[in-house]
């Protein structure tokens, strides 16, 4: 880019990707970030407080990176005159089940699904400056962090986008090449003022995080995008504990005897605190909207008894417990993991949250058990691309082929 000086020289404009320096370039992303609130309607969009730390959402991962896009303006002598941050992007690096295998035994012993794991990138967090949109510079902040990406080995990488987000979807599926992969729901229940009822025909067990870690590896290992350092999750200071819910009277005896002999019916859920990652709050809403909204708090707390649905503060910031690592067995599981969800609202109320959220597959039947509100809740999309054609199909083949699974395991670390 140029522009002319006065005397018809010209002063050179650039755009250089680079990496974020928290000690330089911390308040000057954050302006970007309230420039870049999200909304459906243009009338009431969702502004996201990172409470000082660009990188919270994706601190808590393996490898983590995070790119600026800088515009840099020189004077007509070439000297540089002025710098300005207008985008910036985030991305990360795990190893996660991309499918699985059955074991091959020499006995007459049933083989057994085994999980196969691929190195996969995440890209979140794309923000441009809305002065300086249809300029190119989203591609090439997605460009830069690609780049990262495949310098370590990563052999796809994927986003999440809504569903309804055109500009995001066309980025990626148009310009840099990802396809759609899979359409997961984001389950969005607010916490009221009440506690919710929790079956008192179910027990819930407060499991330690090696527990946790034995349960997931045996029945979960294969799901899709199960993170093979689940242990790192679930010792995180921001995993806030893991819960079984289990037929009362069943008498826990740790993880060896459930698994080799488990009841009927159970559920298990993990929650992840990310209140003190960042915090959410929806502007844009009316006098009325926040005036109906309050009266709905004020009815809830002082007839709780009449178990009234209410809004929380969400005009105002507010935190969230991101429920994850959802699964079970039995007719009735769907029960069971409705009863993990009372449990974990009612603690969400206790740490002050005012939502809790899910992630489940289109296909889980916890779609339709696990209460939401419809008006809180929407459709993500999942966009995948694989990096480089020169790596091993394995036993999975093409991952961007597969069919979808009943579930998926959400990462809370990237939410």
């Amino acid at each position: 880019m140029a522009e002319e000086g006065g005397n018809g020289v010209t002063a050179a404009t650039m755009v250089v990707i680079r990496e974020y320096d928290p000690k330089t370039d911390g308040e000057r992303v954050e302006q970007v970030e309230s420039s870049c609130e999200v909304g459906p309607n243009g009338e009431l969009s969702l502004y996201t407080d990172l409470l000082g730390d660009p990188i919270c959402r994706v601190r808590n991962s393996p490898a983590y990176l995070m790119l600026v896009a800088e515009v840099v303006k020189y004077g007509v002598d070439g000297t540089e005159k002025t710098t300005e941050i207008v985008g910036m992007i985030r991305g990360c690096i795990k190893t996660v089940t991309c499918g699985s295998k059955f074991s091959r035994s020499k006995t007459c012993e049933t083989p057994k699904p085994l999980p196969v794991y691929t190195k996969l990138a995440y890209i979140l967090g794309l923000r441009v400056s809305p002065f300086h949109r249809r300029m190119g510079i989203g591609l090439k902040l997605v460009s830069g962090m690609e780049k990262w990406f495949g310098d370590n080995g990563a052999e796809y990488s994927y986003i999440a986008t809504d569903d309804a987000n055109e500009p995001s979807v066309s980025l990626f599926t148009g310009k840099c090449g990802y396809s759609k992969f899979r359409n997961p729901s984001v389950l969005v229940h607010p916490v009221f003022a009440h506690r919710l009822h929790v079956s008192k025909s179910v027990t819930i067990v407060n499991l330690t995080p090696s527990e946790a870690e034995s349960i997931y590896r045996h029945r979960f290992s294969t799901t899709e995008f199960f993170p093979r350092d689940i242990d790192s999750v679930l010792t995180n200071h921001l995993n806030l504990g893991t819960f079984l819910a289990v037929p009362r009277g069943y008498i826990w005896a740790g993880p060896d005897k459930f698994l080799s002999a488990p009841p009927e019916n159970w559920a298990i859920m993990s929650v992840w605190n990310c209140k003190d990652v960042f915090k959410l709050e929806v502007k844009g809403a009316s006098r009325l909207r926040k005036g109906f909204a309050k009266t709905t708090r004020v009815l809830d707390r002082v007839f709780p008894f009449l178990r009234l649905p209410s809004l929380p503060k969400i005009f105002s910031p507010f935190g969230l417990h991101m429920l994850y690592g959802l699964g079970g067995s039995g007719q009735l599981y769907t029960r069971f993991a409705k009863a993990l969800f009372g449990f974990a609202h009612n603690l969400a109320k206790d740490w002050k949250c005012g939502v809790v959220a899910t992630e489940v597959s289109s296909e889980d039947p916890l779609k339709l058990a696990i209460p939401h509100w419809k008006v809180l809740s929407f459709t993500d999309l999942w966009c995948i691309k694989r990096l480089g054609e020169d790596y091993s199909d394995g036993s999975v083949g093409d991952w961007r082929k597969s069919q979808p699974g009943l579930s998926i395991f959400v990462d809370p670390r990237e939410f």
